[in-house]
């Protein structure tokens, strides 16, 4: 990202025990076959092709500019660390006194019971390519949807890929006839092991068993929240407006479209990109055909929904709405992003509660949902450092929409083991070695407590003051580099971030499905990472 923030350089600096006296950053760029000389080109301004400013400010974001280099000053030690680790000693020690073992999924009794009537449980992770998360998480939610009647999965995915699994779940009329059936055919994104592994089959399979034995009204589904999918969610609506002959609606939305794939002539980056970095340059906009087509889709939705009785139909008009919110926000999101605005964050996880918030009320006043993402989604931003860069996240935003009664967010982290990443954005997969936690890291302080087995901690226990205190808390993205592990760590107050957490000593990487990427798609979750 354009610029250094105050709560990034704190993550390079928790484990350090330095304090950052005078940060600078010096921008270094060169223009290589500058995308932003052909974007103003493209649409008629060229002149705009030499404001050098302006292309500096977006070269880090640019696949075709080099990165921006920054530069940290560096000063003045501070001797904090025998305070942090006299706290991680209590923390060691309260939690060895209060540990509970995680050996099977009966183990979990202690996690359901303090979940309660709770309506929407966050379920973390703090890499989004290890194999205990998944398969604990999926333990979790066959628990939850049995015992506590819980109606549907929400997962940091896109939302057509995660429909076509929704339609297979629920034995959709034409869906595939097996989950690796759909993930081949529409999980092209990068990292496409995120969704498109093996434990997910595991458990989508178990839902489609599930839901067979149950009234179509009554069936639980399976949702993508993210906001990546533009072109797959434009391309979606078409096809619904065809399927429901509006003339008018099908010109809507192939105008919609066609706003769109007139960036193509850009060159092969993402058409999100290649649109965000021509609304940077030029006056180029397709926000009004985007919400004329919004319009568009929920008068021809409404006209579906009037058939209550048909789930099918009622299902697919709710995606051809949230498709089209989908392509709104992306237009909005990828504007922000080649800005190199922190708000694009926000914008992508307000987009993900909204998401929320409609499929809670398409099932229903009393719905519950299970919401699979990444702890730096999940646990509330208000309790690290990403709350002094004005972030925030679904978690907060859950609480303080339906209250901390009715939401329960439980982080899921590792001590050590192996993990599916990738070098760079959009490298080839690799199983790359998970380095032992930081001494005095969260890792390491139940590590210690548990002696090396994975263990839960509940809410009883995290909310003893002792936790209050702030420590080192892994966040494993997409690309990793082991070697740099220490530079991992979001400096967070466990008491305030979650309601229970489990922990799982030593993990294993993901088994993907080794599905091939679509070079020319944004990956998930950039420029994050997580």
């Amino acid at each position: 990202m354009i610029g250094t923030k105050k709560y990034l350089v704190s993550r390079l600096l928790f484990f350090q025990n330095i304090r950052a006296v005078k940060i600078a950053t010096l921008p270094v760029f060169s223009l290589v076959a500058s995308a932003a000389t052909r974007a103003a080109a493209a649409f008629g301004t060229p002149s705009l092709a030499s404001n050098n400013n302006r292309v500096a400010h977006l070269a880090g974001l640019n696949h075709r500019l080099s990165p921006l280099k920054t530069v940290v000053y560096i000063s003045e030690q501070v001797s904090d660390t025998q305070n942090t680790m006299e706290y991680a000693k209590a923390m060691t020690e309260t939690l060895e006194q209060h540990k509970l073992p995680l050996r099977n999924d009966r183990d979990l009794d202690p996690l359901l019971e303090s979940i309660g009537d709770k309506r929407f449980v966050f379920l973390g992770e703090s890499s989004h390519g290890t194999h205990e998360f998944y398969t604990w998480r999926a333990h979790i939610t066959k628990r939850l949807i049995e015992e506590k009647g819980f109606n549907f999965v929400g997962v940091e995915g896109d939302w057509p890929d995660c429909y076509e699994l929704n339609r297979y779940i629920k034995g959709f009329k034409d869906s595939a006839k097996h989950p690796s059936d759909v993930m081949k055919a529409y999980f092209k994104r990068w990292p496409v092991w995120m969704w498109g592994n093996w434990e997910v089959a595991a458990l989508t399979g178990w839902m489609r068993e599930f839901n067979m034995k149950r009234p179509a009204q009554e069936r639980v589904g399976f949702y993508g929240l993210d906001v990546y999918s533009l072109m797959e969610s434009l391309e979606a609506i078409v096809k619904f407006m065809r399927s429901v002959d509006g003339d008018e609606s099908i010109k809507s939305a192939e105008r919609a479209l066609a706003c769109f794939e007139r960036v193509a002539t850009m060159g092969k980056e993402d058409v999100g990109q290649a649109y965000g970095m021509a609304a940077a340059l030029t006056p180029y906009s397709c926000r009004n055909e985007v919400v004329k087509l919004l319009v568009k889709v929920r008068e021809e939705a409404a006209k579906l929904s009037e058939s209550p009785h048909d789930e099918e139909a009622n299902e697919n008009a709710l995606s051809a709405e949230l498709n089209t919110k989908v392509v709104l926000d992306a237009e909005k999101y990828y504007r922000i992003m080649v800005d190199g605005s922190d708000d694009s964050w926000n914008a992508r996880d307000t987009h993900m509660h909204e998401t929320l918030r409609r499929l809670s009320h398409f099932y229903g006043p009393k719905s519950k949902a299970i919401i699979w993402a990444h702890n730096t989604h999940n646990g509330d931003a208000r309790a690290t450092d990403m709350a002094m860069g004005g972030m925030h996240n679904i978690g907060q935003l859950a609480r303080e929409t339906w209250g901390k009664e009715q939401v329960h967010l439980v982080g899921l982290g590792t001590y050590q083991g192996s993990v599916m990443a990738g070098k760079r954005w959009g490298a080839d997969m690799e199983v790359m070695p998970l380095p032992r936690g930081v001494p005095g890291s969260w890792e390491h302080i139940c590590h210690t407590a548990g002696k090396g087995q994975d263990m839960l901690v509940v809410p009883e226990v995290l909310r003893q003051p002792l936790f209050e205190k702030r420590v080192g808390h892994r966040a494993v993205g997409v690309v990793y580099n082991p070697s740099r592990d220490r530079m991992q760590y979001v400096p967070s107050v466990m008491k305030a971030r979650y309601d229970a957490f489990v922990f799982l000593d030593t993990t294993r990487a993901l088994h993907s499905l080794k599905l091939q990427a679509d070079p020319t798609e944004v990956p998930e979750t950039y420029p994050w990472g997580v």
